[in-house]
């Protein structure tokens, strides 16, 4: 059924999209994309155990997204302000100059939730928005890594 085909590789390009763009769960959709096809379209050739091993892949992933960036904040010195004003700029900079204003708006929505919310000078705030920076693309390199594997296969599986 070409149609199978067609929307599968379509969420597998959504997923691959979502995993920069931080509004579509980019995983979620490219195992989405494998599932269309073991139900309707390359049932022989991908195994149940196959489909649970990217589900669980896909679940570890999408958690870690969100607790990576976090993570390397926190070990940078960063307080839960920076986390949340990281991911503030994110979106900031998505809407504004995407893709790459979401680079910069994660650091300097981190940078400026150091100085203005906790009160730290610059200096002391440059290393916390940097973790968060690093966390974010860790978290974006997961993504991407998990998702490309699994455009692999769906193309793999046509």
């Amino acid at each position: 059924m070409p149609w199978v085909e067609i929307i599968a590789v379509l969420l597998g390009i959504l997923g691959l999209v979502g995993c920069v763009l931080p509004v579509i769960p980019g995983p979620p959709f490219s195992w989405a994309g494998i599932l269309l096809l073991y139900l309707w379209g390359g049932g022989d050739e991908i195994s149940m155990s196959f489909l649970v091993i990217w589900l669980v892949v896909t679940i570890v992933v999408t958690v870690l997204d969100y607790i990576v960036p976090a993570y390397f904040t926190k070990i940078t010195g960063g307080s839960k302000a920076a986390g949340r004003g990281s991911l503030i700029g994110l979106f900031v900079g998505l809407i504004f100059f995407p893709p790459f204003g979401m680079i910069a708006g994660a650091f300097l929505g981190a940078l400026f939730a150091e100085m203005f919310i906790e009160g730290n000078e610059l200096r002391s705030s440059l290393k916390p928005a940097f973790g968060s920076f690093l966390g974010f693309l860790a978290g974006t390199f997961m993504k991407l890594a998990a998702s490309g594997v699994m455009m692999f296969y769906i193309i793999k599986f046509l």
